[in-house]
């Protein structure tokens, strides 16, 4: 890494800033490699208003999210989707950047980061001015067809949403919204059977987000953009994932197999705490906000 890119830790933190303490380790680590490849996780957009799926525990802190089977098994399950998404999609979409985001466009900026594999489907990484991403999961922003695959903006498929359903947010308005990760919100009780759906301009099939759910594979390209991207650092640092689900985590176990070192930066327990060679306890943006300070990025 280049001295003007980072500048040297001169000085220790003071001795009762625990926050700039941790983040002292963390700066170390960046500062001792030349290129780290990032993986966040949803405990990186919780601090711009989105939930995480998972407590400090590593336990499901909501229903699991829809399976890809139910949804395309069902036409009554992508009604009851659909519905939750049109109420919890404004939450998404309006959301903004935080610390965590803006530091790590920064070091993209900076050259330390040449690569951000993101498991979330918010799109802030790049609402933060970071370039080179890998949506490992996809984004919400996107809508595509089950039939013939043709991808769509979500605007537009949100206003016909609005449109062919005018009456569902007083009706739907339980006073029990809860927005989830993915954008969905929870509405014990509603009735989904008179939600009605868009169809796909171009062929006439259903529409899903254009999001990886729970047991649909992760398209090969993105997969392999990840581990190119995992081969070709000197080192993975993992923000704000417990790592429970395997999509993120092989490409942890794909660092420690290649003796590539492994931070982890997270709120609570991980699923590689007995791997890595740094583990810093913390809320992403703030510990990242400080690591900036240090590195003078």
């Amino acid at each position: 890494m280049s001295p003007a890119a980072v500048q040297p830790l001169d000085s220790p933190a003071p001795p009762n800033d625990d926050v700039a303490v941790r983040a002292a380790d963390l700066s170390r680590f960046l500062a001792d490699h030349d290129r780290v490849a990032v993986l966040t996780g949803a405990g990186c957009s919780t601090e711009s208003g989105i939930p995480d799926y998972r407590g400090p525990d590593g336990s499901w802190r909501h229903h699991k999210p829809m399976s890809f089977r139910e949804l395309t098994g069902s036409r009554r399950a992508r009604r009851r989707y659909w519905a939750r998404s049109t109420l919890g999609w404004r939450r998404i979409a309006d959301a903004e950047p935080n610390p965590a985001h803006r530091v790590l466009a920064r070091l993209e900026r900076a050259g330390i980061v040449p690569v951000l594999i993101s498991q979330n489907v918010d799109g802030l990484h790049q609402k933060a001015g970071h370039r080179n991403v890998v949506d490992l999961h996809g984004r919400l922003d996107r809508v595509e067809c089950l039939d013939c695959h043709t991808g769509y903006r979500r605007e537009p498929f949100q206003d016909e949403l609005t449109r062919l359903n005018p009456d569902w947010g007083d009706a739907a308005d339980t006073g029990r919204r809860t927005v989830r990760p993915d954008g969905d919100v929870d509405l014990p009780d509603a009735d989904y059977d008179a939600f009605r759906l868009p169809t796909c301009p171009r062929c006439g099939g259903d529409l899903k987000p254009g999001v990886v759910f729970f047991g649909e594979a992760v398209p090969r390209r993105r997969t392999e953009a990840a581990y190119a991207a995992v081969a070709a650092a000197d080192a993975l640092l993992v923000v704000g994932s417990s790592l429970m689900v395997w999509s993120g985590y092989r490409f942890a176990r794909e660092a420690v197999r290649a003796a590539k070192p492994l931070a982890l930066l997270n709120l609570g327990r991980t699923r590689a705490d007995g791997e890595a060679t740094l583990k810093v306890e913390g809320r992403c943006g703030e510990v990242l906000a400080a690591v900036a300070a240090q590195l003078g990025v």
